[in-house]
């Protein structure tokens, strides 16, 4: 399964998890997303997102200015 990317680079907290969150809502369960943000506090922001919202946190990686998240949407509880 591929990946679409969801540009988020230039917003500031609490954006990038809003426009995450919403993205993820019309996708099915076993998706994946790359969640590409330039704000500092997202790489505490998209794990803690991913633990409330039961979303895969597959993989992360430091990119040249931005930062890049993996997630694969989960199963609501």
């Amino acid at each position: 399964m591929s990946a679409e990317i969801l540009d988020l680079r230039g917003l500031k907290c609490p954006l990038p998890v809003m426009k995450a969150r919403k993205a993820l809502e019309d996708r099915p369960i076993g998706a994946l997303i790359w969640l590409e943000t330039t704000d500092p506090l997202a790489v505490i922001d998209i794990p803690a997102f991913c633990r409330t919202d039961h979303h895969d946190l597959v993989d992360n990686a430091k990119a040249e200015g931005f930062h890049r998240f993996l997630v694969r949407k989960g199963a609501p509880a």
